[in-house]
Formats: C-alpha cells, sequence, structure tokens
C-alpha cells in the first residue's frame, strides 16, 4: 500500500498541466479542467457507486493537508460512514447568495473595473435571487431552470450572461469542497437539451450611426447642457470606449501637455492608453474643472458621493435623444469615416482605438504609439465633426 500512496509532489502540484485527474493515491486526486482550473477530489465507492469529494484547491490546500483529508475520509469509509453525509452533518452549509458574494470580491482583483464587479452583482441579485437564500450544495437543474426561464426568450443576451456567472459560482462553491457531482448551470450537454441553443441567440454589434450624421448630432449636444451630454460630446471626440470615459480620473488627465493617459487596468486589452487631446475635447475639461468637486476625483462625476456617472448615463442621452444607436458605435463611425475619408493608415486608425495590431513580434518591434500622428488624426476627426455641422 505505501508504494501506491503520495505519487504526487509539491512541485508536480504546480507543474501539471494535463486536464484530467492525476492520482497521488489512496482515493486522492489532484484534477484539472480543460481550462486550467485545479481541485482536490477523493473518490470513493458507496453502496456500489463512486462518490466524488471535493477538498478544496491546492492554492488554499497544500499537498499535506489534502492527504490528511483524503486519510480521514477513508477512515469514515472503513467505518460504514460516508464522508460527504458526515461533512454535511458537521458544518454549516454556505447559501449560494454567500458563496456568489465571496466569488466577486475574490475575482475583483482580475477585474479592471469597478463596472464589471457591479455588473455581476446586480444580474445575480435581480434575476437569480431565487437562489440566493439556497445551501449552494442543493441547488438542482430545476432551481436553475426556474430563473432561466422566465428571461431566456425575451432577454437573451442577459439569460446568457446569468447562465454563466451562475455556472461560476457553482464551479467555486465545487472547488472549495462546497458541492460535489455536475454542475446543474452546465450548458453543453445539459442545459443545451432543456433550452434553445444559443446559435438561436444573436448577440449583435452595437448600432452605430452613419458617420455623415456625426457633425449634426455634435451640433445637437452642444446646444444641451449636462455632464452626461459633455461627457458623450467627450467619448465621440475621443473614439473611446463608454467606460474608459465613465471611470476617467483627473488624475489621468495632462491639460498642459494635451494628453489623457487611460492606464492598463482600465483598458480591455490591458495596456495603456494614450490618448490625444483635440481643442474641442480640452474645452471640455475645462469647462468640467470650473465644477470640480474636492471630494470626487472624477472628471464627470455623478450623483453618488466620490463616484463617476453611472454606467448607463450615456446610454440614456441616446434614449432622450429617442435614437436607436449606442455610445459604442461611434467608434464604428469614426472607423469608417477614417477609412473612407482619410488617408491615413489603418494601422493608425487602428491605434486611435486602442486595438491591436499585427502578430506579437510586430508588436514586440513597434514600441512608439504614434501619439503625434494620432493627433493629428482626431484633429481632423473633430474638425469634421464641427465643420459639417456648421455649413
Amino acid at each position: 500500500m505505501a508504494r501506491l500512496l503520495n505519487r504526487l509532489n509539491a512541485r508536480k502540484v504546480v507543474t501539471l498541466e494535463t486536464a484530467g485527474r492525476h492520482a497521488d493515491g489512496g482515493g486522492l486526486y489532484l484534477s484539472i479542467s480543460a481550462d486550467g482550473r485545479r481541485r482536490w477530489v477523493f473518490l470513493y465507492r458507496w453502496h456500489g457507486r463512486l462518490r466524488e469529494m471535493g477538498l478544496g484547491i491546492p492554492r488554499d490546500v497544500p499537498l499535506a493537508r489534502a492527504r490528511e483529508a483524503a486519510a480521514q475520509a477513508r477512515e469514515l469509509v472503513s467505518q460504514d460512514q460516508d464522508p460527504l453525509e458526515v461533512r454535511r452533518r458537521t458544518r454549516t452549509v454556505k447559501t449560494f447568495g454567500t458563496v456568489a458574494d465571496e466569488f466577486i470580491v475574490t475575482m475583483q482583483v482580475q477585474w479592471r473595473n469597478e463596472k464589471h464587479a457591479a455588473q455581476w452583482q446586480n444580474t445575480l441579485r435581480e434575476y437569480a435571487g431565487a437562489l440566493h437564500s439556497l445551501p449552494v450544495d442543493a441547488i438542482s437543474t430545476e432551481d436553475v431552470m426556474r430563473v432561466l426561464r422566465p428571461i431566456w426568450a425575451e432577454k437573451q443576451e442577459t439569460a446568457s450572461r446569468v447562465r454563466g456567472r451562475i455556472e461560476r459560482v457553482l464551479d467555486a462553491a465545487k472547488a472549495q469542497g462546497m458541492r460535489t457531482g455536475e454542475n446543474p448551470a452546465r450548458w453543453r450537454g445539459h442545459l443545451d437539451l432543456l433550452l434553445p441553443k444559443r446559435q438561436k441567440l444573436s448577440r449583435g454589434h452595437h448600432k452605430a450611426m452613419a458617420y455623415k450624421d456625426v457633425p449634426a448630432f455634435m451640433q445637437r449636444l452642444q446646444t444641451a447642457t449636462g455632464v452626461s451630454i459633455r461627457a458623450l460630446e467627450f467619448t465621440i471626440l475621443t473614439a473611446a470606449r463608454s467606460g474608459e470615459t465613465l471611470g476617467a480620473l483627473w488624475s489621468e488627465i495632462d491639460l498642459n501637455a494635451g494628453v489623457w493617459t487611460v492606464p492598463a487596468k482600465r483598458m480591455k486589452a490591458g495596456r495603456e492608453h494614450r490618448v490625444p487631446l483635440v481643442g474641442r475635447a480640452v474645452e471640455i475639461l475645462n469647462e468640467a474643472q470650473v465644477r470640480r468637486l474636492a471630494d470626487n476625483p472624477h472628471v464627470f462625476p455623478g450623483q453618488r458621493l466620490g463616484k463617476g456617472l453611472s454606467v448607463m448615463a450615456l446610454e440614456m442621452v441616446m434614449r432622450r435623444a429617442k435614437l436607436t444607436e449606442t455610445p459604442h458605435g461611434f467608434r464604428s463611425a469614426f472607423r469608417d469615416w477614417a477609412g473612407e475619408e482619410t488617408d491615413y493608415p489603418r494601422e493608425i486608425a487602428e491605434a486611435a482605438l486602442a486595438h491591436l495590431v499585427g502578430d506579437a513580434v510586430e508588436r514586440a518591434y513597434r514600441r512608439g504609439d504614434a501619439l503625434e500622428k494620432r493627433r493629428a488624426l482626431m484633429d481632423a476627426w473633430a474638425l469634421f465633426c464641427s465643420s459639417k455641422a456648421l455649413s
């Protein structure tokens, strides 16, 4: 028996990459999923059926502790006791809501902004509220279906996100040894047999305004007042993503140099992005600085103390204007204009949108960000947005 135990060592636990179960012996396995997630499991037979007991993840449970837990479980089996049932009787099982909140706090470190965490919290509370008070180890397929059925057809994208988030929370619970068996929110080979197939659900692109209509819209914006309106105008002039504008801080702005430096943690590609500020964008910032609040670091402050505008602020400007286009669509309008109306190289237009161009080797040799070339492009864009509106 001694040779059948302790097959793994600490180095192997860290370096193993092959998906599957890797035996340490005595029913203890290091389980590695296809996406690289690792967890300890104890496999045993109970009344003729194979059962799986989670023992945590290697980051929290080192090899020695996993072996101790497996040894305790083997002892219970030898005494004709089911380790899973013993664990259920001797501990308080967390609710889905508690596990979800803990998961969000843990993952927040790798998410780039507060908006992502807020979206997780809001969707799980609004649409998966029925699960929050349930013990996380008791959630079944029918529980998940009760959440998804009412929204699956009418709110397709939201429903898909809710399902995925429930799945990740339940996976996290399983990795911590709180659940066993298959994930009831899993899509492939499970919920795809109970709900319309994913390919029938259309994501679509962000609806964009034709670039020739942008000048007239900019003129409408300039005749209106409000922080959200100025923020949208600033977004269009800088070809920025909405989240970048909504999260803009005064510490990122250099008015003397005419540069807005968006840190990597707030960029989709995870790379710092310098934005050249055109004349009108600087005017907007100067106006905002006059109204700058001492207790709010945001360029475009919202109503909550110390916070920026809400994630829906720019979208609501479009809706109040009775338009169906989206704020994000102005990036497409800018790209179409640059391609159709200017001779600027594709690389410059893509860089203005903070898109990665070329393969990793090519990007490694292209150290600069062509800031001044992009400044000329953005000046031309601002001139197009204003001069045609006045003609």
